[in-house]
């Protein structure tokens, strides 16, 4: 790929409306001074003080940032928050967000706001540290009227957006918002809508999904199709092609140092490789900048190799932002596309 080439895909972006259906939680981050430590005089146990506290969306909100981050022109959040202080917080950072439309996003008492709160120390001249992760979450089925609601905003959004991505955060099926009922609802809409990218990405693995373009890492791959864990690029590509042909849609591959795999129901497919790493890295955040490029590159019109390159190219600025879930802008990615050029992208 050229940067001219970039370029051009990325001009169309400012035109695309696209529908992110997921687990939207808040990313809270309290950054403690290590210099400001004490010992609770009632307990004899240390005290973090936390000098600065930064909340953003996280979960499927990463992948919105990231959207937000490449320009994209409108943006559909499609879930829900709680009527608690998390969701307020949430509610205020969505909003704050250019291009973001927050009318498919509402807040319901049914729910609590799925909330990571992490504590990160700060140390001068050093990466930040984090310390054990204090989650919120929801541990009860969601109410079918605030999955129904879910599955009639994304009805009403299918036929006027560009693209949709379903994003699966929960560890507990059926608890958050990308329910068995919105998934049926999915279904059924690709059978009669007209094509549009439709990609699902999934924590518990992707079985069970209609069939859309999924996205998923080589373990998941694994866990769906019975291929050895162990297997080689070549293996993986042979497995995401057979699992595109069965689907009948896109297929993409993430395998950490490896690179990127995709396929199409064709049978064609194409591998990318990861880009040199260029310090200290946090991978966090990394997928979901995947999942984001591949749905807006293809809504512009990229082919197959063209979305895995801006995939694999996000990815890399992603995984060099420490202490938070990153983004990565057209404008970084030109610079290191120009720098890459030996790998022949």
């Amino acid at each position: 790929m050229t940067s001219e080439r970039l370029q051009e895909i990325a001009g169309r972006y400012a035109k695309l409306r696209l529908a992110v259906v997921g687990d939207f939680c808040l990313d809270r981050y309290l950054e403690i001074d290590p210099a400001r430590a004490e010992i609770s005089i009632e307990t004899g146990l240390p005290v973090y003080n936390v000098a600065r506290v930064r909340s953003q969306p996280g979960a499927a909100g990463t992948i919105l940032n990231n959207l937000v981050a490449l320009g994209v022109g409108d943006i559909f959040p499609v879930g829900f928050c709680g009527e608690d202080g998390e969701g307020y917080e949430l509610l205020r950072a969505l909003g704050s967000l250019p291009g973001v439309n927050p009318a498919h996003f509402f807040q319901t008492p049914a729910r609590r706001t799925f909330t990571y709160c992490k504590p990160l120390v700060m140390e001068p001249g050093q990466p930040p540290r984090e310390l054990n992760r204090l989650d919120s979450k929801n541990w009860t089925p969601t109410p079918p009227e605030v999955s129904e609601r879910i599955a009639n905003s994304l009805e009403m959004l299918r036929g006027t957006v560009d693209a949709v991505i379903l994003m699966d955060q929960v560890d507990i099926e059926e608890t958050g918002v990308v329910t068995k009922s919105v998934l049926a609802r999915a279904g059924s809409l690709e059978r009669k809508a007209a094509a549009i990218p439709v990609l699902a990405d999934s924590r518990r693995g992707l079985r069970g999904f209609p069939s859309v373009i999924f996205k998923m890492n080589a373990a998941e791959l694994s866990s769906l199709t019975g291929m050895p864990a162990d297997s080689s690029v070549d293996e993986i590509r042979r497995s995401t092609v057979q699992l595109a042909e069965q689907n009948r849609r896109a297929v993409f591959v993430t395998m950490a140092e490896r690179g990127l795999v995709g396929a199409l129901p064709d049978g064609r497919s194409e591998h990318v490789p990861s880009l040199a790493l260029r310090g200290t890295i946090d991978v966090v955040g990394a997928g979901d900048s995947v999942t984001a490029n591949l749905a807006t590159a293809l809504a512009a019109g990229a082919d197959l190799r063209e979305a895995l390159t801006i995939a694999a190219l996000a990815s890399s600025i992603v995984i060099h932002q420490l202490g938070t879930s990153g983004s990565a802008s057209i404008g970084r990615m030109g610079e290191l596309l120009g720098s890459a050029a030996q790998l022949k992208f």
